[in-house]
């Protein structure tokens, strides 16, 4: 099942139900790759609870999808980073963040016979700054004392369109390093300081398989699809994790989610917390010009949040605790 709900990772996606009848509703979304595998699955789905309403979704990485909500060319955005006050303030209503994923980010790296490695913050941090060069470097050998590591280039990849996925990333070096905080920071694009650039997680993932001394976060479920190798990272807590929905559900249990639902969970506090995590929002104006289209859309987001959280876990999704869940619901009743 997930081979064939992933199978189509190709640039930027365009996710539609089939053309059926005339009366059928199209509702047009844009935004994080981050969120596709799920709105795959969530949209076919959804077509038994209501045949009335197809979706449209360019997958076209979060800041795309923040824009396009805010020129009004889309009924809803997706994205892994929160909209900030400033940007809202822009908008031409009042824009609400529904979470709808949570799920984690794997350091994926193509090396010869694909050995598995463990990688702590500050290596971490040193790769992406470009301090680190070479795959036998000492700090990355300190790590692994029984890998025969390398003498290869690394060669680091990253995102190279407005991602959510960097968002949560670069959230995650700022919490661990006061010099990657200080020299690059985070936003859905930064300025890197070194590698090369692959748009959305499709497209960082493909340049990891192409190239052999190749390092780059892609979200976990595009790691799995792609068979990708990928680190145990230390945590707050000193442990080495995978990504994997446990990790991520024991992360997520630690966040602190406020009332408007923008919220970090990087480097979270726990012996099983993995530590590059996030969430994922669809975002959507509290007021619909098109009355009967703001109904469809939020009844789908009500189904999403709720019992479509139980087809998450299936792509490797920390589902939305239950709380959460009633909480969003209470929120999308607001929308008029």
């Amino acid at each position: 099942m997930k081979k064939q709900i992933l199978s189509i990772l190709g640039g930027a996606a365009l996710l539609a139900a089939p053309m059926g009848l005339n009366a059928q509703m199209l509702i047009n979304g844009a935004g994080s790759t981050f969120d596709y595998p799920a709105f795959t699955k969530w949209f076919e789905a959804y077509k038994q609870i209501d045949p009335d309403v197809r979706f449209n979704y360019q997958s076209i990485g979060s800041g795309g999808g923040q824009q396009q909500l805010l020129h009004q060319t889309v009924d809803f955005g997706a994205s892994d980073a929160p909209m900030t006050d400033e940007m809202m303030a822009r908008a031409p209503g009042k824009i609400l963040h529904i979470p709808v994923v949570v799920g984690g980010e794997a350091i994926c790296y193509n090396l010869p016979g694909n050995p598995k490695l463990k990688l702590d913050p500050d290596t971490l941090v040193n790769i992406y700054l470009g301090n680190i060069t070479k795959w036998n470097d000492p700090k990355i050998a300190a790590l692994n004392p029984d890998v025969n590591l390398p003498d290869l280039p690394v060669i680091v990849v990253h995102r190279s369109d407005g991602s959510g996925t960097t968002f949560i990333f670069c959230d995650y070096l700022c919490s661990v390093s006061p010099v990657w905080a200080d020299t690059v920071g985070k936003n859905t694009s930064v300025k890197w300081p070194v590698g090369l650039g692959g748009k959305g997680n499709e497209g960082v993932a493909g340049q990891i398989r192409q190239l052999s001394g190749a390092i780059g976060y892609v979200e976990l479920a595009y790691a799995l699809q792609n068979h990708m190798t990928y680190a145990q990272m230390k945590n707050a807590a000193g442990n080495y994790l995978y990504p994997t929905l446990e990790t991520v559900s024991a992360a997520l249990a630690t966040a602190k989610v406020p009332d408007d639902f923008r919220f970090s969970m990087v480097n979270a506090p726990g012996d099983n917390s993995y530590p590059i995590a996030g969430a994922s929002w669809v975002l959507i104006y509290q007021h619909f010009k098109d009355p009967a289209r703001g109904q469809k859309l939020v009844a789908f987001l009500k189904w999403a949040v709720t019992d479509g959280q139980k087809l998450s876990e299936q792509l490797d999704y920390a589902p939305l605790p239950e709380n959460v869940q009633q909480r969003v619901v209470k929120l999308l009743d607001t929308v008029q």
